[in-house]
């Protein structure tokens, strides 16, 4: 069941086509990710759907709700963390949730989301004194403290070291398993891989592709890479040359890489343990939402 429609959403600043007819819907329970780079229309899209700004053109439904017409429904039902989310640097933890509990009817208990989300020995804490880690887990307690059926989470790793990174996504993985619907905006492609059930993928306002990261991952015209160290004076080049799949061998010195597509890796490793040929260090390059960004547009992700 979709939670969200959009259909051909245009959006314009004067002579400037922020968003360009785009088209996607997000299915009840799934983690859904926006992916591109920055100022490719990602934010724009997520504020016309959640009501805080106004499309120009097209169709938005997010719960059967339109976020103009119906924007007072449709913000008691989601929960939203903007890109550039702020609070006063005095104001405690308990108070910023007690504050955003009233904005509601019909509120969690925000005592409950303190133990929930690990801030419970943070409750007298002041923002200003919480670490990114910390600010994220409050972030997204205030997301969730008017009991949403959809989360927009934008952004939300933008700043914090790995591991806080780490722990952030354990986080968001949390909340689509409490049974909220998550739709997730990032410039990251690890984060989206790991995280979203799908994605759609930005660039110059336009949506180029949607499917899951293995669908798009796998949609790539382009060969993998294996490597290897040779372990023995057996020169293996043609005897892996003419493997199924296999496009290419190099060797320099010990070092061997082998290009192909398909099964190539398994016609690799089994004409190698056949004959003998021990190696080490073998590794597959896997191909990534990079290497489907580069194959769709011509360019790479971060240009």
């Amino acid at each position: 069941m979709a939670v969200i429609d959009v259909t051909d959403l245009t959006k314009r600043y004067a002579d400037h086509t922020v968003l360009n007819g785009i088209s996607f819907s997000v299915e009840e329970g799934e983690i859904f990710g926006l992916l591109g780079p920055n100022g490719t229309g990602k934010t724009t899209t997520v504020e016309c759907v959640e009501g805080l700004r106004r499309a120009d053109g097209g169709s938005i439904r997010v719960l059967g709700l339109d976020p103009i017409r119906d924007g007072r429904q449709l913000r008691e039902r989601i929960g939203v963390q903007l890109q550039h989310t702020q609070l006063p640097e005095n104001i405690k933890v308990w108070e910023a949730l007690d504050l955003y509990a009233s904005f509601y009817a019909q509120p969690r208990d925000w005592r409950e989301l303190l133990e929930e989300w690990g801030l419970a020995d943070k409750r007298n804490a002041r923002f200003g004194k919480l670490s990114g880690g910390q600010k994220q887990r409050l972030f997204i307690a205030l997301a969730l403290v008017g009991n949403p059926r959809v989360a927009f989470l934008d952004e939300l790793t933008t700043g914090l070291d790995p591991q806080a990174r780490r722990a952030t996504w354990e986080l968001i993985k949390k909340v689509r398993a409490s049974g909220v619907t998550v739709v997730l905006v990032s410039h990251f492609m690890d984060e989206v891989e790991e995280l979203c059930d799908r994605v759609a993928v930005f660039d110059r306002g336009r949506i180029i592709a949607t499917g899951t990261p293995e669908q798009l991952i796998d949609g790539v015209d382009a060969d993998h890479q294996m490597r290897f160290t040779l372990m023995a004076t057996t020169d293996p080049v043609a005897l892996l040359s003419g493997l199924p799949g296999v496009s290419g061998v190099t060797r320099d010195g010990s070092k061997v890489t082998v290009t192909g597509r398909g099964d190539f890796a398994t016609a690799v490793t089994s004409a190698l343990a056949r004959n003998l040929i021990p190696v080490a260090d073998l590794r597959i390059d896997k191909r990534t939402l990079d290497d489907a960004f580069l194959a769709l547009t011509g360019r790479s992700f971060n240009l």
